[in-house]
């Protein structure tokens, strides 16, 4: 029996070497490094030891109630995700339990994070957070690349999409800032690659999805929940939604909302038809 090899969520610190049981070349060389550095610091008399983490815990859990998430204090910090989330909870399946003591360095590190957080709103209407990831993936980023940049999971870029009346008022801005730096990068610069690019662009136009560009010229409308977004709809396709409302709502008839849109009543019988999803049956 063979035992899968897990592989390393990135290779910025030391875990990918002491928990994954990383080779690369660059990663036993930082893995050296750090060693050399420790082994000279306690020659020196300045090694610092390891410090209760209760500190840590307690400021990481009051983070959490401000609607911070482990994946933004992440990359605040540039501390692995997964050795964040250890500071106030185990991980019973993968072996490993919650963190007791930390390094003066981490602790600074988890402690300097404050400010803006508890000033942010803790629940806000999504509608800006859901049109800005998908005006990103409409110029080529994969919505599992956003995750990192925002500060989230991945999965929890495509949950924002799917479902929620809210969203944190901490992801909001995230995504915020995540979109004002990602707009005018090529993904390809971020080492996204020419295959997710293209499935990125292709779903976004299946979706009909606006990009930047269309955002910026309806400024403000954006986070407007009550703004409906044209973009790439045809004619017909309009007169479908808007034939679709005034009959639901006002209770017409196909001839009389067509009376009231000023197109004819085969013209809608035509716009229901190549858009059934709108589509009214005639009131009696």
């Amino acid at each position: 029996m063979t035992t899968a090899i897990r592989q390393a969520p990135h290779h910025r610190t030391l875990t990918c070497y002491t928990d994954y049981k990383c080779r690369l070349p660059e990663c036993v060389q930082r893995y050296n490094n750090w060693q050399r550095n420790r082994l000279r610091a306690r020659a020196d008399g300045t090694w610092q030891p390891f410090i209760d983490a209760t500190p840590t815990r307690e400021h990481l859990l009051k983070l959490y109630e401000a609607g911070l998430t482990p994946h933004r204090v992440s990359v605040l910090t540039g501390i692995d995700w997964n050795t964040i989330r250890l500071y106030t909870r185990a991980a019973p399946k993968q072996g490993r339990g919650m963190i007791r003591q930390t390094t003066p360095e981490i602790q600074a590190k988890i402690l300097a994070i404050r400010g803006e957080q508890p000033a942010l709103p803790g629940r806000v209407d999504p509608t800006g957070t859901r049109r800005r990831i998908q005006a990103l993936v409409a110029t080529g980023w994969p919505l599992r690349e956003l995750g990192p940049h925002i500060g989230i999971k991945p999965d929890n870029v495509r949950r924002i999409l799917k479902r929620g009346n809210t969203v944190y008022g901490t992801t909001a801005q995230a995504t915020l800032n995540a979109y004002e730096t990602l707009r005018r990068s090529h993904p390809r610069k971020h080492g996204v690659s020419e295959i997710g690019i293209a499935r990125a662009l292709r779903h976004a136009s299946h979706q009909k999805w606006a990009p930047p560009k269309y955002w910026d010229r309806h400024p403000g409308c954006i986070d407007d929940p009550h703004f409906e977004p044209m973009y790439r709809l045809t004619r017909r396709e309009i007169v479908a939604q808007d034939a679709n409302w005034i009959m639901t709502t006002v209770g017409l008839n196909r001839e009389t909302a067509a009376a009231r849109l000023g197109v004819s009543k085969a013209y809608i019988d035509h716009a229901f038809r190549d858009h059934p999803q709108y589509a009214v049956e005639a009131t009696a």
